[in-house]
């Protein structure tokens, strides 16, 4: 088990919001490997002294290559009710994206209309509506660059299978070690330069604005951004 509590973003009676590798898978996959879910599972159960089964769920999914903020249910009664804020849209979702080619623009809303190959696990991506595509919108922004890469901020303004990734592959600026979206070369750590950075809403229980903020990860390439 790689999780460990100093990874926790956020916990409260109802939800729990964790720092996420771009090693790890959320949810239990075809490889086998010990999901998120399951790791975190373990931590509230010592942590707590649970006797009997912890309840937790999972609010919303984010690649396995992608690093950053999750968020989990850890009651029934707050489950459906995140779901509905991030269904209808109530759920600011911010990443960041590390790319290599300069952006057409320094910031421009795309919409695109996704069709999802389920045998490929990608999305191809439209200019114009195609039978069973799906519209994809996005804002981002360039933050900064050095030598080498821009860094971009991304607002998700639907929630896509590999949107972000797909859409910026299509403007001719895919993500630094996405090698299904067409950059040259993977990244030695296998992850892709990807990071869900910040989260927010009104939390559907207490009511509060609820903010929040993942840290990117211990790499040269995000600490000479974070030193701009």
């Amino acid at each position: 088990m790689n999780f460990t509590p100093d990874r926790i973003l956020y916990e409260d009676n109802h939800i729990i919001a964790v720092n996420k590798t771009n090693h790890d898978i959320v949810q239990s996959d075809k490889t086998g490997d010990e999901p998120l879910i399951e790791q975190i599972k373990s931590v509230i159960k010592l942590r707590d002294k649970k006797p009997g089964n912890v309840y937790l769920e999972v609010i919303h999914r984010i690649d396995r290559p992608v690093s950053g903020a999750v968020l989990f249910a850890k009651t029934s009664k707050v489950l459906p009710r995140m779901n509905k804020l991030f269904h209808d849209g109530q759920v600011k979702k911010i990443y960041w994206a590390v790319v290599k080619s300069i952006p057409p623009k320094e910031s421009d809303t795309l919409t695109h209309y996704l069709l999802r190959n389920t045998k490929q696990n990608k999305s191809y991506v439209f200019d114009t509506v195609k039978p069973e595509s799906k519209e994809a919108k996005l804002i981002y922004k360039v933050l900064g660059k050095t030598s080498n890469y821009f860094l971009l901020e991304i607002e998700l303004l639907t929630g896509r299978h590999h949107q972000i990734r797909s859409q910026l592959a299509k403007i001719g600026c895919p993500i630094k070690g996405d090698l299904k979206y067409g950059f040259p070369r993977s990244n030695p750590d296998g992850g892709i330069h990807l990071h869900s950075r910040l989260v927010s809403f009104i939390h559907p229980v207490s009511g509060e604005f609820i903010e929040i903020v993942a840290q990117t990860p211990e790499d040269v390439l995000w600490k000479e951004f974070l030193a701009l």
